[in-house]
């Protein structure tokens, strides 16, 4: 053969290769439609876009729908269509509902209308609202697993999971608590380093901007507070550094007048975090005191009752808005002066101290008020300025009406952070009186639990009592904190699996729990990442197939992770870290092969249960927040009270460090006692 005949063959193989692999136009829309990600969709538009005998308006179509699709992957903000949905529904893709790929369009407004659902309270949690929103979701995502029924995100959103990679496989010898509570911390690590790798921008935006990127830590706590992930701890500085640089935060405070629990946001969720990790570093300490400074000097006062509170829910760092319906001091109002407080918590310093204890007061007076329909022993959501009166100007004691968007400051609001607040003044000033609140609630919540009424009327006290639900975390701090048992029998039916456990050592409901939690995990991995359009809800995902969800019954066995529990028993700490954190240790190592589970923090004894899953023993650090100071003896052991390690070290305030070794694959126990 000669090489001209061969060249010849060669050409037609090409020619006939080509012919064939050609596909239709039609396919490859299909292949568009059913590409597992984003990625992989642009490249098959990309691929049309270069065909040949694309027809001009067909042309057209391909390229305004694959701007689209890079402005889903990499517009600087997520949210960009959140507007649009919300008031109507539509996004404007520019692609007529005849055009081949509209389909592929509708597949990204399914997706955009879930998450503005997700995102927005008047939506979410309005029960009516909410179902509405999904009676037009679901169809719109069954009609596309019709037309594109390879697509797993498609499926994904209809309750068929995706399984997460990697695979971490239980260690046989490890306690079932320990195995799932490793996979659990391994797949936050993952969901953390994809945020961090693929979300981080210049600016040091995540792309939800500075409002919503700022809660993002609260969700990182297992991993960010218990462990020391150099990744992940650098991230958030940069971000906490490039959010307090900005321009509208150059007076410590936003400069932008609006309700208390978004201006609060961004500097409480930019220092707290950077006090936890770096405690000593003057920086946040003194960003810190400057809020008491503008609540100080600013933003409350000295009401007709003599009392200091705050004069309004809308303020900034030069103005304070005293129109009377929104002239109200609430429980959301800890949130503004978070990081001071936590400044008190650790340095007791005395004008902090004066000023904290005398805003305390004023709550702990209201509370034993009866008054507008308020029952006695009831922490209002919102006490009025200046008369100090129950609620604002609202008809009714529990809605203030001070707030116009959603139900943010209607009863009990964020009770959470008026209770720590009061437990942080008794654990600070040793005043029984902080406590008072907190008792006559438990009192109301037990009641409830013991003989729930027939009847319950709005505002009365069983009403409260139904909604108390997250008051045992900080029964559960004092517990701790002080052993004093006045609250067992309320947080025994009422309280975390890992507050039961630490009663009553049961750990076979831990491990339950945390397993629910890594289940959650282990499925749906683009949930909790590529497709999260608002930062501050990067773990809702699975909620969407609770009841009356996605489905009007309920999607069984898609569990929302328990970020709470996975912290807890980490740290210590049996509530969130926000205002008195209780965390009694870090561990100086990544949350990688590892479990560890804080079964005891006292401020003269600290025990815990640990696993390493590695092939070799691991050496690493601690540092220890509650201990008082002196000489301690630090013990590991395993089995049969064999010692694996042993050593001293002194305490000589808060954040001591200490350091040891583990053994591989061994479940063992540590404790620190005084040296004897």
């Amino acid at each position: 053969m000669t090489l001209r005949t061969r060249l010849t063959l060669i050409v037609l193989t090409a020619f006939s290769v080509m012919v064939t692999e050609a596909a239709p136009i039609d396919e490859l829309i299909a292949r568009a439609g059913n590409a597992a990600t984003d990625d992989e969709r642009l490249a098959i538009l990309q691929e049309l876009r270069e065909r040949a005998d694309l027809e001009p308006d067909m042309a057209q179509d391909v390229d305004r729908l694959t701007v689209e699709v890079d402005r889903w992957m990499n517009d600087p903000r997520l949210e960009y269509f959140g507007s649009s949905i919300l008031k109507t529904d539509q996004y404007d893709f520019g692609i007529a509902e005849d055009s081949p790929l509209f389909p592929i369009t509708e597949l990204y407004r399914a997706r955009m209308m879930t998450w503005v659902t997700l995102e927005f309270g008047g939506l979410w949690s309005n029960a009516e609202s909410k179902r509405k929103q999904f009676d037009k979701i679901r169809p719109l995502f069954e009609s596309l697993s019709q037309q594109f029924p390879d697509n797993p995100l498609i499926k994904m959103y209809l309750g068929t999971p995706i399984p997460a990679e990697p695979v971490y496989e239980p260690d046989p010898d490890a306690p079932a608590w320990a195995n799932a509570q490793r996979e659990s911390l391994e797949r936050m690590t993952d969901i953390l380093h994809w945020w961090v790798d693929h979300r981080l921008r210049p600016d040091g935006q995540y792309g939800g901007g500075w409002g919503d990127d700022c809660e993002m830590w609260r969700i990182w706590i297992p991993v960010l507070i218990g462990f020391d992930d150099p990744k992940i701890g650098d991230a958030q500085e940069r971000f906490s550094s490039a959010l307090m640089a900005q321009s509208h935060m150059s007076e410590g405070y936003t400069s932008h007048v609006y309700d208390v629990e978004h201006t609060a946001e961004d500097s409480a969720d930019a220092l707290t975090p950077m006090m936890l990790l770096q405690p000593e570093n003057p920086l946040w300490r003194d960003k810190a005191m400057r809020l008491a400074e503008l609540m100080r000097d600013l933003w409350s006062g000295v009401n007709e009752r003599g009392q200091l509170q705050f004069k309004s829910i809308y303020f900034s760092s030069k103005e304070v808005d005293l129109t009377p319906k929104r002239a109200c001091d609430t429980v959301y109002h800890p949130r503004a002066v978070q990081p001071a407080l936590l400044l008190w918590q650790r340095t007791g310093d005395e004008q902090l101290g004066s000023l904290f204890s005398s805003w305390m007061d004023t709550w702990v007076e209201a509370t034993a008020r009866a008054e507008r329909g308020k029952p006695a022993g009831i922490i209002p959501s919102a006490i009025h300025w200046p008369d100090g009166s129950i609620g604002g100007v609202g008809e009714n004691w529990w809605d203030p009406e001070g707030h116009s968007s959603d139900p943010l400051y209607v009863w009990p609001s964020a009770m959470s952070l008026m209770t720590q607040s009061l437990l942080l003044a008794h654990h600070m000033t040793g005043d029984p009186k902080y406590l008072e609140p907190l008792r006559s609630m438990a009192d109301a919540r037990l009641r409830f639990l013991k003989d729930r009424p027939a009847e319950i009327s709005t505002g009365s006290e069983a009403w409260c009592a139904e909604r108390l639900g997250s008051l045992t975390g900080v029964l559960a701090k004092y517990r701790f904190l002080t052993g004093n048992g006045d609250f067992d029998e309320l947080l025994r039916r009422d309280s975390s699996a890992y507050v039961k456990n630490r009663l009553n050592g049961d750990l076979e409901t831990l491990a339950k729990a945390l397993e629910q939690t890594a289940a959650g995990l282990r499925i749906n991995f683009p949930g909790f990442t590529s497709e999260v359009r608002y930062t501050d809800r990067v773990m809702r995902f699975p909620s969407i197939f609770g009841v009356n969800g996605m489905f009007p019954d309920g999607k069984p066995g898609i569990n929302t992770p328990d970020i709470l529990l996975l912290y807890a028993t980490v740290s210590g700490d049996p509530d969130h870290p926000q205002v008195f954190p209780f965390n009694a240790v870090r561990w100086l190592t990544p949350a990688r092969e590892i479990a560890a589970l804080v079964a005891d923090a006292k401020p003269d004894r600290f025990e815990a249960m640990l696993y390493h899953f590695g092939d070799e023993p691991r050496g690493m650090a601690a540092q220890f927040y509650l201990l008082k100071p002196g000489a301690y003896s630090l013990r590991i052991t395993s089995g049969d009270e064999r010692i694996e390690f042993e050593s001293r070290f002194n305490v000589t305030g808060s954040g001591s460090t200490a350091s040891f070794t583990l053994p591989a694959g061994t479940t063992c126990t540590m404790v620190i006692e005084p040296e004897k």
